[in-house]
């Protein structure tokens, strides 16, 4: 495939080997699906894919002993700048962190992007129940607004929702709607935290067509706008955001906020999502993702479908999802 035409993949997973092993070694029940540079080829052939932008999946690198998660991670990561190596341009990715160790994040992150020279980081919307814009993770946001790194937020399994006793059905897995919910809830808390304001540099990627913002957004414009700025609310519910806007708040200055992010159509196309989507989000800051391996490759072939039928997309608009807009964040792959 000529490497100046196909689709640019920004949401794909790897497998590497020190990543497999250690999750096997955990002894959980954890997806581990097939993957080997070969197998990614194949399957970018397939669907017409130049490049994909490969990130690990659930649980990531850290297990309990940050010692441990500073090694695995560093391992991962250079396992991954290998494979890169061989096929540059068919193959990015994004680094992995060992977080909650924020001093080991911080510094893998300094490895990856200065040495390595890895095309982004892939984090998780939350960690242990702690979502992205809380204060512990400063120190690596400020790290990543300084090289203005581009950050996909993939969903995690949040501690609420994996009690089958507690939680919904066990029939019902977490993959088949509370990622969603994961995404969301990290993309509101960078907001209402001030993360987006504060670290404006930092390009981020949210998974899935942002979870379910696009649907919902209305609802937050107006809730924020009509009853967030008033007695009891106003004051029962703080945030930097709120005091930041202060008697500026309005509808506007939510989607402002949500068109800031860039969000990918992973399991999230067709006219259901991107009539929702198409509302919030710069037509500029929508990317094409696939989620394989986790997400088969037949399914990969029924989102493109979905996407080349959409009647809300004329062929510009397809092909700057497929391609063009990715190419923002991904210079190296024109």
């Amino acid at each position: 495939m000529p490497t100046n035409a196909g689709r640019i993949d920004v949401h794909c997973h790897s497998m590497t080997p020190a990543y497999r092993t250690a999750i096997q070694n955990l002894g959980a029940i954890i997806r581990t699906p097939e993957w080997s540079p070969q197998l990614a080829l194949a399957f970018q052939d397939r669907h017409g894919i130049a490049a994909g932008i490969y990130s690990l999946s659930v649980p990531g690198t850290h297990h309990g002993d940050d010692a441990k998660a500073r090694a695995l991670a560093r391992r991962v990561n250079e396992e991954s700048a290998e494979f890169v190596a061989k096929n540059p341009k068919r193959f990015g990715v994004y680094a992995t962190l060992p977080i909650p160790d924020m001093e080991g994040a911080c510094a893998e992150a300094r490895h990856a992007l200065d040495v390595m020279k890895l095309d982004g980081v892939g984090l998780l919307a939350s960690y242990d129940g702690v979502y992205l814009g809380q204060p512990m993770f400063d120190p690596l946001f400020e790290l990543l607004n300084e090289r203005s790194t581009v950050v996909l937020i993939h969903p995690n399994n949040h501690p609420t929702t994996v009690n089958v006793k507690k939680g919904i059905s066990p029939g019902i897995g977490n993959f088949l709607i509370e990622f969603l919910f994961d995404t969301t809830r990290s993309a509101l808390n960078l907001m209402f935290t001030g993360a987006l304001d504060r670290f404006p540099r930092i390009r981020f990627i949210l998974a899935h067509a942002g979870g379910t913002l696009p649907y919902t957004s209305w609802r937050l414009a107006d809730i924020i706008y009509r009853q967030m700025t008033v007695p009891p609310w106003d004051t029962q519910y703080p945030s930097p955001f709120m005091q930041r806007y202060a008697g500026k708040v309005t509808p506007k200055l939510v989607f402002s906020q949500l068109r800031r992010f860039w969000y990918e159509t992973a399991l999230a196309a067709g006219p259901s999502t991107y009539g929702s989507l198409k509302e919030i989000a710069d037509p500029a800051r929508i990317v094409f993702g696939s989620d394989w391996p986790y997400c088969p490759t037949e399914m990969c072939g029924d989102m493109i479908a979905a996407l080349a039928n959409d009647t809300m997309l004329d062929a510009k608009a397809r092909a700057a999802i497929e391609r063009a807009n990715a190419l923002t964040l991904f210079p190296r792959f024109a």
